[in-house]
């Protein structure tokens, strides 16, 4: 998502203010800015190595996908694979509108007089932009019960089961996105001129909309952390048992390790404009009514937190390459093959060790 780094349009598409354009003032000096700000090059870089990253993170998860028996492990990279996917497609989208702007130079207000584009680079920047976060809880959270309560399911997550629940992230998501489109706030153009992405002034249906999409990708990361947390403490209290010292499970630990990695650049990429959203639009709020443009300051500090966000499309894929089993046990060689969940509860009656072995919700 996010390539907030072009020149911006002419001021009088700035000027305008009953649309999508005059967020930002394009004659105000910035254009002096522009050659030190970024370069087509460096945008059309940054853009190629995010989408071979996911592409190839793609690639080694169908692999993966293609050598497991197990179930739970199964449906967890099904949710990898939605992520990776989210990621590589906001890329292309996001890119597929920006590059071309970046060496065509085109008028935004004549190209796009209606809105349309800019609604569109909006949306996909809410939608791309939330998903990554709400399949991060949506991770953590089928771990979290995988591991806590084992036995308060009578099977694991099967593949369909967990690409129905994908779809319903990314449904969710689109109805997010959709909302300024539908009349609660709006997507304006962005300083420099390259980006839509929502409104950070004082009315009331911008106000609501940045607190609804800032707040619930706030709440995302937090439940992540509790749900996690709690998963890495069960786990470390197992491993420290006595009776399982020989029974470490290393597909929990390639899963836990992947998911904290998950949450950790989530939580440093989105956290930083997520606070900066909340914080912007309940200072201007005694404002409401009369503002009628962003800050100066306030226009390039939301570029430089759109660009950390951006760096959590690029880096999501490498967790999962550099964190797989296989590396993994390359640093630390007693991550082997072990037996499944019923290891952590030895006192099980035989017909239960044998359907929890079958039905393991690890491996």
């Amino acid at each position: 998502m996010g390539w907030g780094d072009m020149e911006p349009p002419n001021s009088s598409a700035a000027g305008r203010s009953d649309t999508c354009f005059g967020v930002f003032n394009a004659s105000d000096g910035h254009g002096q800015a522009q050659n030190s700000i970024t370069s087509p090059w460096f945008s059309t870089a940054f853009g190629l190595i995010g989408l071979c990253s996911n592409l190839f993170a793609l690639c080694v998860l169908l692999s993966s996908s293609r050598k497991l028996s197990s179930r739970a492990r199964s449906s967890f990279l099904v949710f990898l694979c939605g992520l990776v996917v989210t990621d590589f497609m906001g890329l292309l989208v996001t890119a597929s509108v920006i590059i071309p702007y970046h060496f065509i130079k085109f008028a935004w207000a004549e190209v796009d007089s209606s809105c349309h584009l800019c609604n569109f680079l909006g949306f996909s920047m809410v939608f791309f932009g939330q998903c990554p976060l709400l399949l991060g809880a949506t991770m953590a959270g089928e771990r979290f019960f995988g591991i806590n309560r084992p036995f308060s399911r009578s099977t694991s997550i099967s593949k369909r089961r967990a690409w129905s629940i994908v779809g319903l992230v990314w449904g969710f998501a689109c109805l997010l996105g959709l909302l300024p489109v539908l009349g609660l706030g709006r997507y304006t153009l962005q300083y420099p001129g390259s980006w839509c992405f929502l409104t950070l002034l004082p009315d009331t249906g911008n106000v609501v909309f940045c607190l609804l999409f800032a707040l619930l990708g706030i709440f995302s990361v937090l439940l992540s952390f509790v749900f996690n947390t709690v998963s890495v403490v069960t786990l470390c209290r197992v491993y420290h048992d006595r009776e399982s010292v020989q029974r470490r499970r290393d597909s929990e630990v390639e899963m836990m390790v992947q998911l904290v990695g998950i949450m950790i650049i989530a939580t440093i990429c989105w956290m930083p404009l997520l606070i900066f959203i909340v914080q912007t639009v309940l200072q201007q709020l005694p404002a409401s009514g009369q503002m009628q443009m962003l800050p100066t300051n306030t226009q390039k500090m939301l570029l430089i937190y759109i660009r950390m966000v951006t760096w959590n499309q690029i880096l999501d894929p490498w967790v999962y390459i550099l964190f797989r089993r296989a590396v993994l046990q390359r640093i630390y060689p007693s991550l082997r093959p072990r037996p499944s969940i019923v290891s952590l509860y030895p006192v099980l009656n035989p017909s239960l060790r044998r359907k929890l072995t079958a039905d393991s919700v690890l491996q």
